[in-house]
């Protein structure tokens, strides 16, 4: 709650942009800014219903948007722990980009078991 001038650390910028000096304050995609995995895991922590697709957003842990290793796993660990209010919409879409990323690197068997995941049965 302190002023623009009066700020005394730097955002939470994920790992790959921490050494770059950059300052991001906003992102491309609706206008939200683009912060540390760890951040938005203690932002869950404090608020159960903190929104989780800023969370599972690759861009919050590598500079590859495509990349949704770390993505799929934290959602999986999550849904164990009995968050589930991410939209079924977002949900397919984190099964369907990871089984393409595995399928993509000859890991077919794999991309059926990220697929076995899939909420929506259709």
């Amino acid at each position: 709650n302190t002023s623009e001038c009066e700020k005394y650390a730097c955002c939470p910028l994920p790992p790959y942009l921490e050494d770059s000096g950059c300052v991001i304050e906003e992102d491309d995609n609706g206008g939200r800014p683009l912060r540390d995995v760890c951040f938005h895991l203690l932002k869950l922590y404090s608020d159960r219903s903190y929104e989780l697709d800023q969370l599972l957003d690759p861009r919050s842990v590598t500079s590859d948007p495509l990349d949704f290793r770390l993505s799929w796993h934290l959602w999986e660990v999550l849904r164990a722990l009995n968050y589930s209010h991410l939209a079924q919409q977002s949900w397919g879409v984190l099964n369907s980009s990871y089984a393409a990323q595995l399928e993509s690197e000859g890991l077919w068997e794999w991309a059926v078991f990220v697929m076995l995941h899939e909420p929506d049965t259709q």
